[in-house]
């Protein structure tokens, strides 16, 4: 958090303050598992609001999810003085507009995966942030997992010695053509949905900015990608290849290989480690081939660690590694690959 950060004056109920409260923007799928399910487990927080494009449907949802306030529209949940922090799962297209809102309403913002639309939009949210001196967080959950601090430990130790490539990959098949996540307009496609994932673990292992070599797409609309492929170098020397398709057909699932000078660690289940992931570490010593394994299901899941370092960050101040300038350096490299491979950055909603 920036220096001399405003937090909520309310305090945490381990202290004897009431909870931080939170406000859902829209009745997405992904907010029961991402956010409203770990809050149960916390005494320091509550979701106490929802609003949806849909009345009915934010209705049902919040009576689904015991959430006890059911607010006319987004504005009323970024403007309402009873809401602390804003959580923002809406489509793509419309994050970069709502958490400025949000921000600019004096609210903390738990924003989903992608940040923005594109990377422009991304630094002008970024700068809203820093002015405000307000929480914003983009919500990469497998970071805050300890599955990736154990990948970060062993690249980091030299375990496998010097990195030298980090591949990785998210495939699935995902969605009718009617799923907003094949709308134009919304911030579509593979990359944005679901590619966001490897692309952002890669440049969190190799602990620099990738310059994209090459890239390559298939599209199922007009500009919208349903697979793409990148080439990635790194100043380091260090390369590798992202692989996202959501409309896999064979290979799905999601995983990673990270190749060093005297070893390799292969990873699968990065993306959600609490469904069901391992890792595997070879290296050489002195002649000998070690192998280690290790499996972290019983872990917290990486959704209530990300809601650890989010209020953690809100009530004492700390950094989170995707924070703002993370997120700015992850649309310029989710720009560069639809660059590279002929296809426009997305476009914010109107």
């Amino acid at each position: 958090m920036a220096a001399g950060a405003r937090t909520t004056d309310r305090g945490t109920s381990g202290a004897g303050h009431p909870p931080l409260r939170i406000g859902v923007l829209g009745a997405a799928r992904i907010a029961p598992g991402a956010l409203i399910a770990p809050a149960r487990e916390r005494t320091d927080v509550e979701v106490t609001a929802v609003a949806a494009r849909d009345t009915a449907v934010a209705d049902r949802f919040a009576a689904e999810h015991g959430i006890a306030r059911v607010l006319p529209d987004y504005e009323a949940v970024v403007s309402d003085p009873d809401v602390d922090v804003v959580y923002n799962p809406l489509p793509a297209g419309l994050h970069g507009c709502w958490t400025t809102a949000a921000l600019e309403a004096g609210k903390h913002v738990l924003c989903e995966k992608p940040f923005t639309a594109n990377a422009d939009e991304a630094a002008e949210v970024a700068a809203v942030a820093e002015s405000t001196g307000l929480v914003l967080m983009e919500a990469f959950h497998y970071r805050y997992h300890a599955l990736t601090e154990r990948m970060l430990e062993v690249v980091r130790s030299g375990r496998i010695g010097q990195l030298r490539r980090v591949d990785a990959f998210f495939r699935a098949r995902l969605g009718p053509a009617s799923d907003i996540r094949w709308q134009p307009g919304l911030g579509p496609g593979s990359l944005m949905d679901i590619g966001t994932y490897p692309l952002h673990l890669m440049r969190t292992l190799a602990g620099e900015e990738p310059e994209v070599v090459s890239a390559e797409a298939l599209t199922r609309s007009p500009g919208v990608d349903r697979t793409l492929l990148a080439r990635l170098r790194f100043p380091s020397g260090v390369e590798g290849h992202l692989s996202s398709a959501m409309l896999a057909r064979h290979g799905r699932g999601d995983g990673a290989e990270i190749i060093g000078t005297h070893g390799r660690m292969t990873v699968r289940g990065y993306v959600g480690p609490q469904g069901g992931s391992h890792l595997v570490v070879r290296s050489r010593h002195r002649g000998q081939e070690r192998v280690q394994r290790a499996s972290f299901t019983r872990h917290p899941t990486s959704y209530a660690a990300q809601l650890a370092a989010f209020v953690d960050a809100v009530q004492h101040g700390a950094e989170v590694p995707t924070g703002p300038a993370d997120a700015v350096a992850q649309m310029r490299a989710i720009d560069a690959c639809y660059r590279a491979a002929g296809l426009a950055p997305r476009e914010r909603t109107p």
